[in-house]
């Protein structure tokens, strides 16, 4: 499996992601769900501390991604959902998504998204991931 990204001529200039990202002879395809800022006791973790959360999504997405054998450079696209209305808190959820141990996965077909609300009360970052696996389970 080859996965490549690219930035087509003509398109802005990114902070990081890629426009556009092809995976050749793909065989199997992960489709997270929605990775939430919930500890293992199905809690939501750092109450009003979107960085915090953050740090939690990550955990929980690289636990996910480990289950089918899959890293974060096999990620060939997110969309990141935050809960706030000022533009500084997005801007701060995609940096510490780029110095977590998530960030390759950050290099990808990437969306970053505000929203009014998500699944629990006092959620405030929610993390969706597709990715490209091996063509056989190990």
């Amino acid at each position: 499996m080859t996965i490549s990204r690219l930035n087509p001529d003509g398109l802005h200039v990114t902070p990081g992601y890629h426009h556009v990202t092809v995976v050749e002879s793909a065989g199997r395809t992960a489709y997270l769900a929605g990775q939430c800022p919930l500890g293992a006791d199905g809690e939501v973790v750092a109450p009003g501390d979107v960085l915090g959360q953050v740090d939690q999504v990550v955990a929980n997405t690289l636990r996910a991604l480990a289950a089918v054998d899959a890293t974060p450079d096999h990620v060939v696209r997110t969309v990141i959902y935050v809960t706030d209305d000022a533009d500084k808190s997005l801007g701060d959820v995609w940096r510490r998504l780029l110095d977590s141990p998530l960030k390759a996965a950050f290099t990808t077909a990437s969306t970053l998204v505000g929203v009014s609300g998500l699944g629990f009360p006092g959620q405030l970052v929610e993390l969706d991931v597709t990715a490209a696996l091996s063509d056989q389970p190990t």
